[in-house]
């Protein structure tokens, strides 16, 4: 590929990211307080949290499997395993599309139990197979990511809302996010508001 049409792609992708990231900051900003601190696990390149760190006056943490990112964030590098912080240590917890990339679901969702604390507030969000289409983009993100941190596991709504259930999460609020967010990635997206610890109830907005 010529050079310079491959640095306008990387660029036009970066810009893509950095601002899907900051709508997905904004998003994320409306249901947890701004001084409430926020651990974004599977931060990836680290721009959700360093945009997040702009909207509040809290400490904001990003975990990832990756030695390093690309935002100038506070990161620590995750194992796989243990989260590296201490239980009870965080007033909120961030997974967007990362659970769905989970080998062991059941290690990542104890370790967020653990650390963020009593009434805290926990955001996921999630591709939704909700039509015969969103198959067809699900498929190409599993096939692009397969080799690098095993096959994908896409839920439907119901699923997801018995996974959280199990884990001892009332489900705040379960709403949907335009799938024309990211075009590279054209499905249903759902974000879900969880609190761990204190009995709520469920406000799904279909």
């Amino acid at each position: 590929m010529d050079k310079k049409l491959d640095a306008f792609l990387r660029n036009r992708w970066r810009r893509q990211v950095i601002g899907r990231s900051y709508e997905t900051a904004k998003e994320v900003s409306e249901v947890i307080p701004p001084t409430a601190s926020v651990l974004d696990v599977g931060c990836g390149h680290g721009f959700i949290a360093y945009h997040l760190s702009q909207f509040r006056d809290a400490e904001v943490i990003g975990l990832d499997l990756a030695h390093k990112v690309d935002a100038p964030i506070k990161y620590l590098p995750y194992d796989g395993n243990a989260f590296p912080l201490a239980d009870a240590s965080v007033d909120s917890v961030l997974l967007a599309y990362v659970l769905h990339h989970a080998q062991d679901i059941g290690v990542i969702l104890n370790e967020v139990t653990r650390v963020v604390r009593e009434n805290g507030t926990v955001v996921v969000y999630e591709d939704i197979p909700e039509t015969w289409w969103d198959n067809i983009p699900l498929w190409i993100h599993n096939r692009k990511w397969e080799s690098r941190t095993g096959p994908c596991t896409f839920r439907t709504k119901p699923e997801w809302r018995q996974v959280f259930t199990s884990y001892g999460f009332e489900i705040v609020e379960e709403k949907k996010v335009s799938r024309w967010n990211f075009l590279l990635q054209p499905v249903r997206h759902v974000q879900y508001v969880l609190r761990y610890g204190n009995p709520v109830s469920l406000s799904a907005h279909n």
